[in-house]
C-alpha cells in the first residue's frame, strides 16, 4: 500500500485531502497520512479558528493569495477537502513534495 498524497481536480480548483490536528504545540506539515496532508495547527477547533488558520496557513506554506485557497468541505471534521485555484494539480504536488521532502 502506497501512502501517496492524492490530489484532484474539482471545477477550477485543484483538491487535497487534509488531515487536521487542533491544538498542537506548533504549526507544522506531518506527512502523508491514507493519501491525506497532515496539518499540525495550534488553534483550537472552535468558532472556525482552527479552518481560517488551516486555509491561511496553507496559503503562506504555499506561496499563493489566501482568497486562492479554500476549505470546500469538512467544515466540522478533522477530515477536510481543500481546494486552491491558480495552479495545476502537478504544480500542486510539486510544490508540496518539496516542501515535505526537501
Amino acid at each position: 500500500m502506497t501512502n501517496q498524497l492524492r490530489i484532484t481536480t474539482q471545477g477550477d480548483y485543484s483538491c487535497l485531502q487534509v488531515r487536521l490536528q487542533p491544538r498542537a504545540s506548533r504549526n507544522e506539515l506531518a506527512g502523508v497520512v491514507e493519501n491525506s496532508l497532515k496539518v499540525r495547527l495550534t488553534s483550537p477547533p472552535v468558532e472556525d479558528r482552527a479552518n481560517r488558520q488551516l486555509v491561511e496557513f496553507l496559503a503562506d506554506l504555499l506561496d499563493l493569495p489566501r482568497r486562492d485557497v479554500v476549505l470546500l468541505h469538512g467544515q466540522k471534521s478533522r477530515a477536510k477537502t481543500i481546494g486552491v485555484k491558480g495552479i495545476s494539480t502537478e504544480d500542486l504536488a510539486r510544490r508540496l513534495h518539496n516542501i515535505l521532502y526537501n
